[in-house]
Protein backbone atom coordinates (compact mmCIF):
# COMPACT_ATOMS: atom_id res chain seq x y z
CA UNK A 1 0.00 0.00 0.00
CA UNK A 2 1.45 3.63 -1.11
CA UNK A 3 2.18 5.05 2.89
CA UNK A 4 0.85 8.43 1.42
CA UNK A 5 -2.51 6.71 0.88
CA UNK A 6 -2.50 4.87 4.51
CA UNK A 7 -1.10 8.04 5.89
CA UNK A 8 -4.82 9.63 4.59
CA UNK A 9 -6.75 6.74 5.92
CA UNK A 10 -5.02 7.21 9.38
CA UNK A 11 -5.99 10.53 9.47
CA UNK A 12 -9.85 9.73 8.12
CA UNK A 13 -10.11 7.44 10.83
CA UNK A 14 -8.83 9.68 13.52
CA UNK A 15 -10.89 12.54 12.59
CA UNK A 16 -14.16 10.09 12.47
CA UNK A 17 -12.86 8.89 15.86
CA UNK A 18 -13.09 13.04 17.10
CA UNK A 19 -16.24 13.15 16.27
CA UNK A 20 -17.26 11.17 18.93
CA UNK A 21 -15.23 12.45 21.32
CA UNK A 22 -15.41 15.98 20.93
CA UNK A 23 -11.80 17.10 22.61
CA UNK A 24 -10.13 18.34 19.47
CA UNK A 25 -6.83 16.04 20.45
CA UNK A 26 -7.94 13.91 17.97
CA UNK A 27 -8.19 16.26 15.59
CA UNK A 28 -4.92 17.32 15.71
CA UNK A 29 -3.67 13.54 15.45
CA UNK A 30 -5.87 13.42 12.44
CA UNK A 31 -4.29 16.76 10.91
CA UNK A 32 -0.60 15.37 12.06
CA UNK A 33 -1.24 11.71 9.46
CA UNK A 34 -2.51 14.21 6.74
CA UNK A 35 0.52 16.55 7.33
CA UNK A 36 2.80 12.55 7.19
CA UNK A 37 0.91 12.04 3.99
CA UNK A 38 1.60 15.19 2.75
CA UNK A 39 5.49 14.04 2.92
CA UNK A 40 5.05 10.95 1.75
CA UNK A 41 3.33 12.23 -1.51
CA UNK A 42 6.26 14.37 -1.67
CA UNK A 43 8.62 11.46 -1.64
CA UNK A 44 9.79 11.90 1.72
CA UNK A 45 11.56 8.62 3.66
CA UNK A 46 9.53 7.53 6.36
CA UNK A 47 11.66 8.78 9.01
CA UNK A 48 10.73 12.64 7.51
CA UNK A 49 7.14 11.76 7.56
CA UNK A 50 7.05 10.40 11.16
CA UNK A 51 8.69 13.57 12.11
CA UNK A 52 6.20 15.84 10.23
CA UNK A 53 3.88 13.70 12.29
CA UNK A 54 5.53 14.21 15.19
CA UNK A 55 6.02 17.89 15.23
CA UNK A 56 2.12 18.73 13.77
CA UNK A 57 0.78 16.29 16.83
CA UNK A 58 2.64 18.05 19.32
CA UNK A 59 1.89 21.46 18.30
CA UNK A 60 -1.66 20.59 17.53
CA UNK A 61 -2.15 19.13 20.97
CA UNK A 62 -0.13 22.20 22.99
CA UNK A 63 -2.43 24.40 20.69
CA UNK A 64 -5.82 22.38 21.92
CA UNK A 65 -4.60 22.20 25.94
CA UNK A 66 -3.32 26.51 25.45
CA UNK A 67 -6.64 27.30 23.99
CA UNK A 68 -8.64 24.72 26.59
CA UNK A 69 -6.87 26.16 29.39
CA UNK A 70 -7.30 29.98 28.41
CA UNK A 71 -11.07 29.59 27.85
CA UNK A 72 -11.60 27.91 30.94
CA UNK A 73 -13.38 30.44 32.61
CA UNK A 74 -16.20 30.51 29.81
CA UNK A 75 -17.41 27.15 29.10
CA UNK A 76 -20.28 25.45 30.76
CA UNK A 77 -20.09 24.29 34.08
CA UNK A 78 -20.66 20.07 34.66
CA UNK A 79 -24.49 19.33 34.78
CA UNK A 80 -24.31 17.71 37.94
CA UNK A 81 -22.61 21.17 39.56
CA UNK A 82 -24.77 21.96 42.59
CA UNK A 83 -27.25 18.84 42.52
CA UNK A 84 -28.01 17.29 46.09
CA UNK A 85 -26.82 13.72 46.96
CA UNK A 86 -27.50 11.75 50.16
CA UNK A 87 -24.07 10.66 52.45
CA UNK A 88 -24.10 7.37 52.63
CA UNK A 89 -20.55 6.07 54.78
CA UNK A 90 -17.60 6.40 54.54
CA UNK A 91 -14.86 3.89 52.68
CA UNK A 92 -11.54 5.57 53.54
CA UNK A 93 -12.29 8.61 56.14
CA UNK A 94 -8.51 9.78 56.06
CA UNK A 95 -8.66 10.13 52.70
CA UNK A 96 -12.22 11.51 52.79
CA UNK A 97 -13.48 8.56 50.29
CA UNK A 98 -17.13 7.88 50.89
CA UNK A 99 -20.59 6.46 49.12
CA UNK A 100 -23.16 8.80 48.38
CA UNK A 101 -26.27 8.37 46.77
CA UNK A 102 -27.23 10.31 43.80
CA UNK A 103 -29.42 10.05 40.38
CA UNK A 104 -30.92 6.33 42.57
CA UNK A 105 -27.24 4.84 42.33
CA UNK A 106 -24.62 4.41 45.02
CA UNK A 107 -21.37 6.59 44.02
CA UNK A 108 -18.02 6.91 45.61
CA UNK A 109 -17.04 10.24 46.44
CA UNK A 110 -14.29 12.39 47.46
CA UNK A 111 -15.55 14.70 49.67
CA UNK A 112 -14.35 18.23 49.70
CA UNK A 113 -14.10 20.19 53.54
CA UNK A 114 -13.09 18.64 57.15
CA UNK A 115 -17.14 18.38 58.20
CA UNK A 116 -18.45 15.20 60.01
CA UNK A 117 -20.73 13.65 57.92
CA UNK A 118 -23.58 11.09 59.06
CA UNK A 119 -25.64 8.70 56.74
CA UNK A 120 -28.28 10.84 55.45
CA UNK A 121 -26.39 14.17 55.39
CA UNK A 122 -26.71 15.92 51.96
CA UNK A 123 -24.06 16.95 50.43
CA UNK A 124 -23.39 18.42 46.78
CA UNK A 125 -21.84 17.48 43.60
CA UNK A 126 -18.73 20.21 43.01
CA UNK A 127 -17.98 17.97 39.49
CA UNK A 128 -17.53 14.09 38.53
CA UNK A 129 -14.52 13.04 37.96
CA UNK A 130 -14.63 9.82 35.97
CA UNK A 131 -17.16 7.54 38.51
CA UNK A 132 -16.11 9.83 41.60
CA UNK A 133 -18.14 12.69 42.36
CA UNK A 134 -16.41 15.27 43.97
CA UNK A 135 -19.05 16.59 46.59
CA UNK A 136 -18.97 19.44 49.65
CA UNK A 137 -21.48 19.74 52.39
CA UNK A 138 -22.18 23.45 51.24
CA UNK A 139 -23.36 24.07 47.97
CA UNK A 140 -20.99 26.38 46.06
CA UNK A 141 -21.84 29.88 44.57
Amino acid sequence: MDPALAWAILGLVLVIAELLSGTFYLLMFGAAAFGAAAAAYLGQSFAVQAIVACVVAGLGTYGVHVYRAKNRAGQMPPIDAGMPASFESWIDAAARLARVRYRGASWEARVEGAEALEPGTTVYVLAADGNTLKVAKNRSA
